[in-house]
């Protein structure tokens, strides 16, 4: 895995601030979790836009309490503005009205409830939404449609985990957050590399060799990558979930008949 420059926290800053510019706002709103990522972007955000960097925390039935937590250090620590918006309310309606749901459904239910408050937020103050997903959880397709994954632009998009971590060290992100493992906060103890089977560590550089060698899932060779020396059992399961994953990250497809 390549390591991030020290000008990387520069070169994303001036991404935001072009972008952000080109599409005609000066204001950006962010999801913040309590997470890394989120943290990250932020921070970022902050950076460029000080005062019109605004934060929305929105805890569901099933996030953690020291999720909130987190998310309000980070804010307290680096006077980021924000906003309680709370979605229980919303999460115990759905779970009324489909008391058998999955904690999976449920969490889709309720990452996309974060985005229709991102975007209300966006509407109302006119500031850009800044998405949170790394470069990992997207070819793993380990986000929501609509959901966490909907966004006007993504300063960490093209990062794998790995190095979302080593840009966290360079903008100072608080300890509390950078050790803690990584969890889309489905539910009390939910962990990502709990639910992919492997670290981050060990998942990286087997995405990073994919996306260096193939444009295209199907053409994936895990007899290739195992030749290479990756554990066949990785290759089997994460090629697998990139693979069955990759619409995700595609527009909607549209019929044309002529």
């Amino acid at each position: 895995m390549p390591s991030l420059t020290p000008d990387a926290p520069h070169r994303l800053s001036v991404f935001l601030q072009e972008q952000s510019a080109q599409r005609g706002f000066n204001r950006v709103v962010v999801g913040l979790s309590g997470g890394l990522d989120s943290a990250v972007v932020a921070l970022l955000c902050h950076r460029v836009f000080k005062q019109n960097c605004h934060a929305l925390i929105m805890p569901a039935l099933t996030s953690s309490p020291q999720s909130q937590d987190h998310a309000l250090l980070l804010c307290e620590r680096f006077n980021i503005s924000f906003s309680l918006a709370p979605i229980q309310a919303y999460h115990q309606l759905f779970n009324q009205d489909h008391p058998q749901a999955s904690l999976t459904r449920q969490g889709n239910f309720c990452a996309r409830m974060r985005m229709i408050c991102l975007y209300d937020h966006s509407l109302t103050h006119q500031a850009l939404v800044v998405g949170t997903s790394n470069k990992s959880e997207r070819m793993l397709g380990y986000g929501t449609i609509f959901g966490d994954l909907a966004c006007a632009i993504n300063p960490i998009g093209d990062l794998f985990k790995t190095q979302v971590y080593e840009l966290a060290r360079m903008l100072d992100v608080p300890l509390e957050i950078l050790e803690k493992k990584p969890s889309a906060d489905f539910y009390v103890g939910q962990s990502d590399e709990a639910d992919l089977g492997f670290s981050y560590v060990q998942i990286d550089p087997l995405l990073f060799e994919i996306s260096q060698r193939w444009a295209h899932t199907k053409q994936i060779d895990c007899a290739l990558l195992v030749q290479l020396g990756y554990d066949p059992l990785l290759v089997k399961k994460i090629v697998g979930r990139v693979q069955q994953n990759a619409f995700k990250l595609e527009p909607p497809l549209i019929c044309k008949l002529s």
